[in-house]
């Protein structure tokens, strides 16, 4: 089976939760006959197609991007045209009102799904003049999965897919095929802690990824004034966390900026607990919690009625307290800084709980039962938008 992942921009461009998502579904199925492709947007001049171990990214060139919405010109059509041809399935990652449009300019006539991770949130006008563009979309897929039970019953678009056609969303959590990441733990055994970030292992706090707004690293930055153990934050423009002018508690956290994929882990792999402290509902997954729930770390995460209170368990894999509350959040540090064994039950928890749900078979399991459903439907039961 050749299968088509569609999304606005991909590795090597583009590193980030959605990206490494799809990568992961792509790697874990390989081993079961499927071959997949990447098409995506890319701002680079040269947009030569990748090679990469799950599948060859195909792209096309971006010309703007209004409100993180990467646009193509008529090359990317092109393009999409070609690559649509040459699948068996295609598959969306939503959300990218472009590929609507791709969809509805070309319309494949391929049995299509979509994987939503988000909703679109905070667009104001935007939003509400793509959302008729949206119901179309979702209503001519022939699944919709949702990336946790959560966010299913949450998602108002979701919910109003499963009204107008029961059956037509399903549920499977993104996961990680620890293989995958062989390559960077075996890089992170020769990495030092104390040396490259002058920290000690088990004794430090940590938050990884961008430095965006609804990450919730004021927050952050505020609770970690209280803490037993320092906080350390890494990801593109976590530098800013501690300029001067954001007062006293910027000296609380270690701000580390950008590291590698082999830093990354081992800091991981270091930490007392990972901390992601979002704020909002564009934090729908938190794949950095997988990556610590894989290690056997425990964690520390917000109620978003999102998919981040399904990977961390409160009071058994970790800890979920309040979002824009510094007090709970701090108080949540103090907690498992002060108990090594609390500490240790729920990082053993929290590595039982990925093996169960995150794993890379779990996910391989679903998704290639998906398709199969799909294509031996699609032929006897096709789908209008």
């Amino acid at each position: 089976m050749r299968v088509l992942h569609v999304y606005r921009r991909y590795f090597p461009d583009a590193p980030g939760g959605t990206a490494e998502a799809i990568r992961q579904i792509a790697l874990v199925l390989r081993a079961r006959g499927v071959e997949s492709r990447v098409f995506a947007l890319s701002p680079a001049r040269d947009t030569a197609p990748v090679e990469r171990p799950e599948g060859r990214v195909v792209r096309s060139r971006s010309w703007v991007a209004p409100a993180s919405c990467d646009i193509g010109g008529v090359g990317a059509l092109w393009r999409f045209r070609q690559e649509a041809n040459r699948a068996d399935l295609i598959h969306y990652h939503f959300p990218w009102p472009f590929a609507d449009c791709l969809h509805f300019a070309i319309r494949p006539e391929k049995p299509s799904l979509i994987t939503y991770h988000s909703d679109v949130v905070e667009k104001g006008m935007l939003g509400r003049c793509y959302r008729p563009l949206q119901t179309r979309m979702l209503a001519s897929m022939k699944a919709v999965v949702a990336t946790s039970p959560a966010y299913r019953q949450t998602s108002p678009a979701l919910r109003l897919l499963d009204s107008t056609a029961p059956g037509r969303v399903a549920v499977i959590p993104l996961g990680i095929a620890e293989s995958s990441y062989r390559g960077d733990f075996d890089a992170a055994e020769k990495i030092s802690l104390e040396e490259s970030f002058g920290l000690t292992s088990g004794r430090y706090f940590l938050f990884v990824g961008a430095a965006r707004s609804y990450k919730g690293l004021s927050v952050l930055r505020e609770a970690a004034g209280g803490s037993p153990l320092p906080v350390a934050i890494a990801g593109p423009g976590t530098e800013r966390e501690c300029r001067p002018d954001h007062g006293p508690a910027a000296g609380a956290l270690k701000c580390l900026g950008q590291v590698s994929s082999a830093e990354k882990m081992a800091l991981i792999r270091g930490c007392r607990a990972l901390v992601l402290p979002s704020n909002r509902r564009s934090e729908a997954f938190g794949m950095v919690l997988v990556e610590a729930a894989m290690c056997g770390r425990p964690l520390i995460s917000t109620e978003l009625g999102t998919g981040t209170s399904y990977v961390n368990r409160h009071e058994e894999t970790g800890l979920v307290v309040p979002p824009d509350d510094p007090d709970s959040l701090r108080g949540a540090l103090e907690r498992l800084a002060l108990s090594d064994e609390e500490a240790r039950r729920m990082g053993i928890a929290s590595r039982q709980r990925y093996e169960r749900l995150f794993a890379g078979e779990p996910l391989a399991e679903a998704y290639d039962a998906l398709y199969e459903r799909i294509m031996a439907d699609h032929s006897g039961h096709p789908v209008h938008g």
